[in-house]
């Protein structure tokens, strides 16, 4: 039976990727109030960005990271600046309506692109196998995941609480007449928040090939997991998102390994006993 550090460390791993997948929701859905169910369309096409670029033009997977990113989030900004910024002060259902719309059509045209397999890629070297310490057993892919995550969080953290971006940014969704009023370019502030948090989707889709695979799917079936991760820890909080999405990961993955039979059931099980406790989730303020 695999170690509790084992299990400790992959759903780690796990976590690390629901956080990417998850905090631009956690960020667009708490800071802007627009309930966004495409988001994991963002992730998968970074996904597939990242397989096309692979094995159709020979690109090393390191160099496909950064184009998930800025094709993922340059997309959304189309999508923002066409679509989305119409139904800003519409209801919730009307946003649900048009965003889940969006989902189906993105599977379709994914099918119709790529059929319905299982898209392979080929990680380099220096990614596969495993790293051995004191007798327990890491895989090296998951190392790079772990420790790339933690990077953009820092990285993201700092960009929305101790930056002049961040600040407009902040100010803009939490007052847009007197952001106005100040100069702020607010419609601006905007594209820029989807864009950041569609990027982090579409570098999650990436990453998240070789753990959990990418096929046209992973759009709606992950949408579930990004929802969950976002609802625990709290609209807007980066912290509570990071705090939910790790010990979500944890909690699947100990399911999976420990309890096969009803290991997909746990999360759902960690994430109903959390919301009795903090309705609001781990971190949220409303």
């Amino acid at each position: 039976m695999i170690s509790v550090v084992g299990v400790l460390f992959d759903g780690f791993a796990y976590g690390m990727l629901l956080f990417l997948l998850s905090v631009g929701l956690s960020v667009t859905l708490g800071m802007m109030n627009f309930v966004n169910l495409a988001h994991c369309t963002f992730g998968m096409i970074g996904g597939y960005v990242t397989v096309t670029l692979m094995n159709r033009l020979g690109w090393p997977f390191l160099a496909t990271l950064p184009v998930a990113f800025i094709v993922a989030g340059a997309i959304s900004v189309v999508f923002e600046r066409t679509m989305f910024r119409r139904l800003y002060r519409s209801s919730d259902l009307d946003q649900c309506l048009l965003t889940i719309g969006i989902v189906f059509v993105s599977i379709a045209v994914t099918t119709y692109i790529y059929t319905t397999n299982q898209q392979p890629v080929s990680l380099p070297g220096y990614l596969r196998g495993s790293i051995h310490v004191g007798g327990l057993t890491f895989g090296a892919y998951r190392i790079f995941l772990i420790l790339f995550a933690l990077v953009v969080t820092v990285l993201l953290v700092i960009t929305l609480e101790y930056t002049r971006l961040g600040a407009q940014i902040r100010a803009a969704v939490d007052n847009q007449r007197m952001a106005r009023g100040l100069g702020i370019n607010v419609d601006k502030a905007f594209a820029i928040t989807f864009a950041l948090g569609s990027g982090l989707a579409g570098l999650g889709g990436a990453l998240a090939i070789d753990i959990v695979g990418l096929d046209p799917s992973f759009a709606l079936a992950y949408l579930v997991y990004v929802l969950i991760v976002v609802a625990v820890g709290g609209l807007g909080s980066i912290g509570g998102t990071f705090a939910a999405a790790m010990l979500l990961g944890i909690s699947d993955m100990a399911g999976k390994y420990y309890f096969p039979a009803i290991g997909s059931f746990l999360i759902y099980l960690v994430m109903l006993t959390l919301l009795m406790w903090r309705p609001s989730g781990i971190f949220g303020r409303r």
